[in-house]
C-alpha cells in the first residue's frame, strides 16, 4: 500500500451552542485581540454578532473585516493582510462559508509568510514555511467544510480564473461547528452549500487518490446528506445539525485525497459567470458522475445505497444509473436549476481550457479531453 498522508485540524467543537466555547479557548491561549473575518451579509443580518457579542461580553477586543466577496478575490486577501497588520490582532476568527474562510486562510498565510504577498504565488502546493496565524473557524453554511481543510480558492478577476491553493499550514487550529450559526441561512443557500458537500463526498470517494480512511468518512457523509439535506432546507434543527456534521466529515476526507472535474468545471463557471460555487457543483455533479461511471468499480452501488436506494438484484449498469438518478433527484428536490442561462457558445473554448488546467482535474478517476469538457458543459445549455 502507498504511503497516504492525512492532515486534520487540531480541535473541533460540535453541537448547538458550541460558539459559547470561544471565549474560553481565547483566554486559555492568552490572546488579547481578534481579527474577525466575515462576509458583509452575515454582518448585516446579525449572524456575525452572535460571536462578536460573546467576545465583547468577555472583554475580548476585536477588529471586524468584511471586505469579502462570495467568490473572494486577490484584492480581498491583500486588503485583509493590510487590515490585520494595522489592527494589532494576535489571532483570527473566520465566520461564514467558504468565502470568509478562504479569505482568512489567504490572510493568515501571508501575514506569517510575507514573501507570498502577491497571492498568485500561493497557487497549487506553495512552499510556505510558517503556519497561518492562530485561527478559530466558525462555519455558517452546511457545505464547504473549509474549517477542516488544507485548501482554499481565490478568484483572479484580472485573468477571469479561480486558483486552488493546497497548504497544510493553512488549516484552522480550532473548528467550532454550531448548527445554530446556520439557522438563518436562506433555503437557496442551504441547498447549494449542501450540494457542494455532496460533491465533495462523491468526488472524494471516487477520486484517483481515494483510500480506505477517506472512503469511510466520505461514505458516511453521503449518508448524512441523503438523510438531512431536504430537512435542512426546510430549516429543521435536526437537518441543520446533520448537515453541519456531514460537511465537516467529508471535508476531513476530501482535503486529503482531492476532488475531480465537477469541481474543475464549477470553478471556471464561478470565475466567468460568478455562479455560486454550490450551484455550479450541483449542476455539474450528475453530468460528471455519468462521465466517470465506467471507472468507479462498485462504488456507485454504495453511493446509491447511501442515498436510500435499494440496489438488490441490480446489475452494475443499473446501480450506476441509480446513483446518478438519486443525486439528480436530490438536487431537483432542493431547488437547484439544471440549466445555466448565462452559458454562451463563444465562451466554451475558454471554459474547457480553464477546467482542464484547474488543480482539481488530475484527481478525476477518468481523464477528460477538451472535447469531453465541451460535451459536459453543453448539457447545461
Amino acid at each position: 500500500m502507498a504511503v497516504n498522508r492525512f492532515v486534520l485540524n487540531g480541535v473541533s467543537y460540535h453541537g448547538h451552542g458550541a460558539i459559547n466555547e470561544i471565549p474560553g479557548i481565547v483566554k486559555s491561549h492568552g490572546f488579547t485581540k481578534a481579527f474577525v473575518a466575515s462576509d458583509p451579509d452575515l454582518v448585516k443580518f446579525g449572524v456575525t454578532a452572535k460571536v462578536t457579542d460573546l467576545l465583547s461580553a468577555n472583554g475580548i477586543a476585536y477588529t471586524l473585516y468584511s471586505d469579502i466577496k462570495p467568490n473572494p478575490t486577490i484584492e480581498n486577501v491583500q486588503n485583509g493582510v493590510k487590515a490585520y497588520l494595522e489592527s494589532g490582532a494576535d489571532f483570527m476568527i473566520t465566520i461564514g462559508g467558504g468565502s470568509s474562510m478562504d479569505t482568512g486562510k489567504g490572510i493568515g498565510i501571508i501575514v506569517n509568510n510575507p514573501e507570498f504577498a502577491d497571492v498568485r504565488s500561493l497557487e497549487g502546493v506553495a512552499p510556505t514555511k510558517n503556519r497561518t496565524v492562530f485561527t478559530i473557524a466558525v462555519p455558517t453554511t452546511g457545505g464547504t467544510g473549509a474549517e477542516s481543510t488544507i485548501n482554499y480558492v481565490i478568484t483572479d478577476v484580472e485573468r477571469k480564473r479561480k486558483f486552488v491553493c493546497v497548504d497544510p499550514n493553512d488549516i484552522p487550529d480550532v473548528a467550532v461547528v454550531d448548527p445554530d450559526m446556520m439557522s438563518t441561512m436562506p433555503k437557496g443557500l442551504t441547498a447549494s452549500t449542501g450540494m457542494d458537500a455532496l460533491t465533495h463526498a462523491i468526488e472524494g470517494y471516487t477520486t484517483a487518490a481515494a483510500w480506505e480512511l477517506a472512503d469511510t468518512l466520505n461514505l458516511e457523509a453521503i449518508k448524512l446528506i441523503g438523510k438531512n439535506l431536504r430537512k435542512a432546507v426546510q430549516n429543521d434543527p435536526d437537518g441543520r445539525e446533520g448537515m453541519a456534521l456531514a460537511q465537516y466529515v467529508t471535508a476531513m476526507a476530501y482535503s486529503n485525497v482531492g476532488l475531480g472535474i465537477a469541481h474543475s468545471m464549477a470553478h471556471t463557471l464561478g470565475a466567468v459567470y460568478d455562479t455560486p460555487h454550490g450551484v455550479a457543483c450541483a449542476m455539474m455533479l450528475p453530468i460528471v458522475m455519468e462521465f466517470n461511471a465506467e471507472c468507479t468499480g462498485e462504488k456507485f452501488k454504495y453511493v446509491a445505497e447511501a442515498l436510500g436506494v435499494d440496489t438488490t438484484g441490480m446489475d452494475q449498469e443499473t446501480y450506476r444509473k441509480a446513483a446518478v438518478d438519486a443525486v439528480r433527484q436530490l438536487s431537483v428536490d432542493v431547488g437547484i436549476p439544471t440549466k445555466l442561462e448565462k452559458l454562451k457558445e463563444e465562451d466554451l473554448p475558454f471554459l474547457c481550457e480553464s477546467a482542464a488546467a484547474d488543480a482539481c482535474a488530475p484527481g478525476n478517476p477518468k481523464p477528460a479531453t477538451l472535447a469531453d469538457f465541451e460535451a459536459m458543459f453543453r448539457k447545461l445549455m
